[in-house]
């Protein structure tokens, strides 16, 4: 089967993310980076005079395409670079070098220092990051060394070294970079105060150290101190501005595997991440079609030995989305559900990309058998709404008048979640005189419903009310009234909060505001809104015209009526000759009609 690039492209994200490209034999042949994931693997599909030879002979082996979302373009980086270095794709060797990425470091050590480097090394000391920016990293470390005074020599601060006094200060405590302590000038706990702000710098704890930095510059503008005032708010800035630490990548976690699971009623989806020294270097989602009614539990401690058995991993740890039990891995494996920290992030940054794979898998589903959707909005209405039988069949009213005049009421027909224009219905109101939006919607409900049970036709499981608790109210009466009140399901919707009320209950519900239920039903008032107004206009407009044409003597309520009819408009009837007006009206009352015109 060909490769379709447009189909593929159909279900890439507008998100950050990293692409890669597998050949005819499923080989990864090709890993990249991108902001914008779509935009970034569709440039690659163009003309091919656009791409350089190199780029125009990956494009022609590209079979298959896998994505995984990241939550920034710096975490991209880093994921880009950690599968690159593990799979050395074909493509990609020319392209890139083995460098390894800096890290920000706190020696273990006393007074310990804060620099950065490449090397990481398992010496006891706090690491931090890596960092796919330099400059990035630079900014971090210059603004840690402008809110905290710290020493950046190599001496051996050892208690007993600063007791003999074998250390003297430096120009950097002369400036005031650093406070000492290599004369005792500062102790130990003052220096680790300071290196606690920074560690929680570092893990993007920042609001506490935010806060300090803000009284402080308060202070500073009382005291008249505007340069201070004015270097701290630019220390601030830089706080805000840069992100402290990947998500992809943690230091702490060595030999980890992560997975996540997503499930319908047909299939289940299970997003694997593999981690190791600290950086992801393996992602895959797979696809398992349900046998029978398998829970998440069940499905996933099916696919976990498989995908491990697949991918060779022999990690002691799975990080997993619930408590899970999976026969011959408890012995030796420990399986852990995170709440927090970096594992944690790792385990969202999996549960995001199973989501956003069955979302897609869904989507392409649903475009290929559209009843497939139409039962999915209909099963998730009912659980929605609270009600007992699907709403294949609803109906929305809605009144229009002006001040009382002209009175008119619209019913529009939703039938399997989409409009059924052939059964939308509009009348005039007939017994109710002056505005009453209460006694208007009573009568509407009542002829409606009177005429379908007169004729037999069915009833609609949802009947939506376009108000609140009152216009509900005068609704459900007729209901009574006529006998149905416990057949249907009645709603009222009211505008400002899109508040959803049911008879007898005094709290509203509120939906989501994203939901598929309440798009339906906003686009069934708004439907039933615009028809009635349509229809409002048209009968002001023809009893405007009525009441004009009803002035001239001799022209009665039936003439007007055959002349509008015969020519739509009182501007027609004006320009039409006098042949054509009397196939509809006598002598007499064309010659008042053009007496009346040629008077107005």
């Amino acid at each position: 089967m060909a490769f379709d690039y447009k189909e593929e492209l159909k279900r890439i994200p507008h998100k950050p993310g990293v692409y890669q490209y597998f050949d005819k034999d499923d080989v990864l042949i090709y890993v990249g980076k991108a902001k914008d994931l779509r935009n970034r693997v569709g440039s690659y599909f163009v003309n091919d005079k656009q791409l350089n030879s190199k780029t125009r002979v990956l494009v022609r082996k590209i079979q298959r395409i896998a994505f995984t979302l990241v939550d920034t373009e710096i975490d991209a980086w880093l994921l880009e670079n950690n599968l690159i270095k593990k799979h050395k794709p074909r493509y990609n060797v020319m392209l890139k070098d083995d460098k390894t990425y800096p890290w920000i470091v706190i020696k273990n050590e006393p007074f310990p220092r804060v620099f950065w480097t490449r090397n990481y090394r398992k010496d006891g000391s706090k690491y931090y990051g890596p960092y796919a920016s330099v400059g990035m990293m630079h900014v971090v470390l210059n603004t840690i060394r402008e809110l905290f005074p710290l020493r950046s020599c190599a001496l051996n601060l050892a208690p007993e070294n600063i007791a003999k006094g074998k250390y003297k200060v430096c120009l950097e405590y002369q400036i005031g970079n650093c406070k000492g302590p290599c004369e005792g000038f500062q102790s130990q706990p003052d220096y680790d105060q300071n290196l606690q702000d920074i560690k929680d710098i570092l893990n993007g704890k920042i609001s506490v150290v935010t806060g300090r930095l803000k009284a402080q510059m308060q202070d500073a503008i009382t005291a008249l101190n505007f340069e201070e005032a004015h270097r701290i708010k630019n220390n601030l800035d830089k706080l805000d501005n840069y992100q402290s630490k990947s998500t992809v990548v943690s230091a702490s976690i060595t030999n980890v595997d992560v997975f996540s699971i997503a499930s319908d009623d047909s299939y289940a989806f299970v997003n694997f991440l593999k981690v190791m020294n600290g950086v992801v270097i393996q992602t895959q989602t797979l696809e398992m079609k349900k046998r029978l009614d398998e829970t998440e539990a069940e499905l996933l401690a099916i696919a976990i030995p498989e995908i491990r058995n697949r991918y060779k991993s022999v990690s002691r740890e799975i990080i997993v989305p619930f408590d899970l039990h999976v026969d011959g891995l408890q012995e030796y494996v420990k399986l852990l559900v995170p709440k927090l920290g970096d594992k944690r992030k790792l385990l969202d940054l999996s549960l995001k990309n199973v989501a956003y794979f069955k979302k897609e898998r869904l989507l392409q589903y649903e475009k290929l058998n559209p009843e497939v959707k139409t039962d999915r909005i209909l099963l998730q209405m009912q659980k929605d709404l609270r009600m007992n039988v699907l709403p294949r069949h609803i109906e929305c009213f809605d009144n229009s008048n002006i001040q009382g005049n002209f009175p008119v009421s619209a019913i529009v027909v939703f039938k399997d979640a989409k409009p059924s224009k052939k059964d939308y219905r509009h009348f005039n109101v007939k017994t109710v005189e002056g505005p009453n939006d209460f006694a208007t919607m009573e009568e509407a409900v009542y002829r409606r419903y009177r005429r379908l049970l007169d004729e037999g036709q069915p009833l609609p499981q949802l009947i939506i009310i376009d108000g609140g608790k009152g216009q509900l109210g005068a609704a459900l009466k007729s209901l009574r009234l006529l006998g149905i009140s416990r057949d249907v399901t009645v709603i009222g919707i009211a505008k400002r909060l899109e508040e959803l009320f049911y008879p007898g209950d005094q709290y509203p519900l509120y939906l989501d505001k994203k939901s598929e239920t309440l798009k339906i039903i906003q686009h069934l008032r708004d439907e039933a809104h615009r028809f009635g107004i349509t229809f409002h206009r048209n009968q002001r407009s023809r009893k405007t015209f009525v009441s004009e044409l009803e002035n001239i003597p001799g022209i009665g309520k039936t003439s007007v009526e055959k002349l509008l009819k015969q020519f739509k408009s009182v501007k027609r009837i004006r320009e039409t000759n006098d042949e054509e007006l009397l196939q509809v009206i006598n002598t007499k009352q064309l010659k008042a009609l053009r007496s009346y015109f040629e008077v107005g």
